[in-house]
């Protein structure tokens, strides 16, 4: 599935089940609630913050499609057309930091050996 098909496949959705879109700020509000539940779940799989007792299940995938279907459902109410802002954003990171980030020492073993 490309993110034109993604973008495509949730304004069909929305249009079918959702009736409509709810407004941009009510969407951004949802994004960072389903940015919290993502941040649960790799805290509690990869942090060291323990499942509470309720918790039964903690599904990875599941909290970051919730966050990518929130972010089209922006994306498609604003305009935008994910693909080529992807592209674009791309192409920016590799103008700014083609050496940024193999020149920091504080990441990269081969200029700080110290590094793991």
């Amino acid at each position: 599935m490309t993110l034109n098909d993604a973008q495509r496949i949730v304004d069909e959705w929305i249009k079918s089940y959702g009736v409509k879109y709810f407004s941009e700020l009510s969407n951004l509000a949802i994004l960072t609630e389903e940015v919290g539940e993502l941040a649960r779940v790799i805290v509690r799989t990869y942090g060291e913050q323990s499942s509470k007792a309720n918790e039964t299940e903690l599904n990875l995938a599941d909290e970051m499609a919730d966050v990518l279907f929130v972010l089209i459902c922006l994306a498609n109410q604003t305009g935008i057309d994910l693909s080529d802002a992807l592209k674009k954003n791309i192409q920016k990171k590799t103008e700014r930091d083609k050496t940024r980030h193999l020149n920091n020492p504080k990441i990269n073993p081969k200029i700080n050996p110290k590094i793991i």
